[in-house]
């Protein structure tokens, strides 16, 4: 008789929201094709949806089937959404049972075949419980082992970790062992010591930590854009320019420009010409040590006459404008969470190589 072959089937958590969950499925996946081993991918409950073939799906579970050339079932990929009104209208009428049948029959069906599945949560362990599908209710009825995902620190990382660990123990779901995500790359070492130790006193693996990367956090001028509904003065052939700092261009000339850094984004008042020019001038100097801002925001409502706008547009500076004035924007910049988009190629990449050398796949896969 032939020996049915044990599904690979892991639970990616995390102690709170944006911890990283995406970043490792992603590497996780690649790994995975990587050994031979046949991966699917779920996200039983989402938040954030984009529209597929007049159907809400998942954002993280629409990224991994554009990514890897899976989108034949990526309907029960994502099985679950929960959009506007849908938590308020389930606590009036609770419907428990068909949740979880539609998660568990999309399951089957995408594990069909498969070696592995990767099954990602939304946030920290018991986020779902008001619908009676908490992270750790569904890796209880897919009979998944967690990963844990947790952020740098010591002792508030291993607090938390445990805290999440309890309501998966309280669901009977093993937990596989922990990763430590965004973690200043000069206190890796440190990092990996001290809360390896601390781990182990409570019988938890350590299955990895990995630095903190700037690119991860750095949306595009053209994310920001479409985000914040801004509009295109010029400059649109450069709109994937990646911003790794904003500057509120608010000061004087000569006190900017000891702010600018390369991957800037300026936001200024559509009428500050002297801080539209410091910023050309800075992109566009040849000699000495040359700035590449990564764009400009004009806010106000205002922009500059011809003659301005010519050099805007002859610097091929990506430059954006909006009637809202600049701190609201700034603010509103600064409350971004930039999520990986299938065009991010090269955060793509660089989430592959992150879990290629800093998680032990291996392990992952011998406690499976």
């Amino acid at each position: 008789m032939k020996k049915t072959k044990r599904l690979k089937n892991i639970f990616i958590s995390a102690i709170h929201q944006n911890a990283g969950k995406t970043t490792l499925s992603l590497g996780l996946f690649k790994n995975f094709q990587e050994r031979k081993i046949k991966t699917a991918f779920m996200k039983p409950v989402g938040q954030e949806t984009v529209l597929y073939e007049e159907k809400s799906i998942d954002k993280d579970t629409y990224l991994i089937g554009e990514v890897y050339h899976c989108k034949k079932h990526i309907k029960d990929m994502s099985p679950i959404t929960v959009g506007r009104g849908y938590t308020e209208k389930y606590i009036l009428e609770p419907q428990k049972q068909q949740i979880q049948d539609k998660i568990f029959k999309s399951f089957q069906t995408i594990t069909r075949g498969k070696d592995a599945i990767i099954v990602e949560g939304t946030g920290h362990a018991g986020v779902g419980s008001v619908l009676d599908c908490s992270n750790a209710d569904v890796a209880a009825l897919l009979g998944s082992q967690a990963i844990i995902i947790s952020g740098g620190g010591i002792g508030r990382a291993i607090d938390e970790i445990m805290l999440n660990k309890a309501l998966f123990d309280i669901r009977n779901v093993p937990v596989l062992g922990v990763i430590i995500n965004k973690v200043l790359p000069d206190k890796l070492e440190r990092i990996r010591s001290i809360v390896g130790k601390g781990l182990e006193r409570k019988g938890i693996r350590l299955l990895g930590v990995i630095p903190e990367m700037d690119l991860l956090s750095a949306p595009t001028v053209e994310q920001i854009k479409d985000r914040l509904d801004l509009k295109v003065f010029s400059g649109e052939e450069n709109l994937r320019t990646r911003v790794y700092d904003v500057i509120v261009a608010a000061m004087e000339p000569y006190n900017m420009i000891g702010h600018l850094r390369d991957g800037a984004l300026v936001i200024t008042s559509g009428d500050r010409v002297d801080n539209m020019l410091v910023a050309v001038s800075s992109y566009l100097l040849q000699q000495g040590r040359a700035v590449k801002v990564a764009g400009l925001v004009l806010t106000g409502g205002l922009t500059p006459d011809h003659k301005i706008a010519g050099l805007l547009k002859d610097s091929r500076i990506p430059v954006l404008y909006s009637d809202q004035d600049t701190y609201t924007i700034a603010a509103a910049i600064e409350n971004m969470t930039p999520k990986i988009q299938k065009t991010d190629r090269d955060k793509i990449h660089e989430a592959r190589r992150l879990v290629k050398d800093y998680v032990n796949v291996d392990m992952i896969l011998e406690n499976l």
